[in-house]
């Protein structure tokens, strides 16, 4: 059974709906998440939001914390979880920055990404996995995966 069939019978157990908030992915987590049949029982939105601009009109992050913290950081994974999951009818939100190459920047290097996990009853998580310079579709594939375990793992927990 792939995760993503995981996720659906475990949210239907639940009875919990997702949404996702992306930059980095560019939508790629919720195409997985919506490849299989049955997966519009658990699925209710996804964002992306790859500009800071679409970040803050989208998801109310701050320009403040982007200033301070930089899109690519665990501050700003875990503003995009919250707006994504106040701006939804889900139950659990991941969100997903990163820098998928090529190259980094002066502060962080290519493979650097930021999840942000966030549940109605208040939970929040964030986690910052170093993938390496693997190249930019290599980065944002497991990216992808990283996120449907993370969800998973919290599925699993509830």
């Amino acid at each position: 059974m792939t995760n993503v069939e995981n996720i659906l019978k475990l949210t239907k157990k639940l009875r919990w709906r997702l949404t996702t908030a992306e930059s980095c992915t560019g939508g790629m987590i919720s195409s997985q998440l919506t490849a299989i049949p049955g997966s519009s029982n658990f699925f209710d939105r996804g964002f992306v939001t790859y500009s800071n601009e679409a970040k803050i009109e989208m998801l109310d992050v701050r320009q403040n914390s982007l200033n301070l913290f930089g899109a690519v950081s665990e501050e700003i994974a875990i503003e995009m979880a919250v707006g994504s999951l106040k701006k939804s009818l889900a139950n659990l939100s991941l969100s997903v920055t990163g820098i998928a190459g090529p190259g980094g920047s002066e502060h962080k290097e290519e493979g650097t990404v930021c999840f942000g996990l966030a549940l109605q009853d208040g939970t929040i998580r964030s986690y910052t996995k170093y993938f390496g310079s693997l190249g930019r579709d290599n980065v944002r594939k497991m990216a992808t995966e990283y996120a449907l375990n993370l969800i998973l793992e919290e599925l699993n927990n509830h």
